[in-house]
């Protein structure tokens, strides 16, 4: 691990099931509205909530800020874990913050390229 991101073990494969299906939702997420994001996020008890990312003209939200809101909308008090597909290099400060601020400092971000495959795992700290 070297500044907050720790990359998978090459060849590994070995990714947690619950790990695995928030990658894959929100994956689905960005191919079926066709944006730039996705992202999902697992809360304690163990409910997702996924998102894309919302280019509105009066409202501009990254999908994973998105998918934090909506699980703090629906009565979330923390987070396991969050996943954010996309082509780009890493989450936004401001991405970190809003997992960081439901999840805590150690709370993983799991970022994956537009294929799912998982690129690294990133603490929200």
């Amino acid at each position: 691990m070297t500044d907050g991101v720790a990359s998978p073990a090459a060849g590994s494969g070995e990714l947690d099931p619950e790990d695995r299906k928030i990658i894959t939702l929100a994956r689905s997420a960005r191919a079926r509205n066709g944006t730039p994001e996705g992202a999902a996020v697992r809360d304690e008890m163990g409910r997702t909530y996924v998102a894309s990312t919302v280019a509105l003209d009066s409202l501009r939200l990254s999908a994973l800020r998105t998918a934090v809101a909506m699980a703090v909308a629906s009565g979330a008090r923390s987070l396991e874990a969050a996943a954010v597909v996309t082509g780009a290099e890493a989450p936004a400060g401001e991405d970190l913050a809003a997992v960081r601020d439901l999840g805590g400092a150690g709370t993983p971000v799991l970022l994956a390229g537009p294929d799912g495959v998982l690129r690294a795992t990133i603490s929200a700290s």
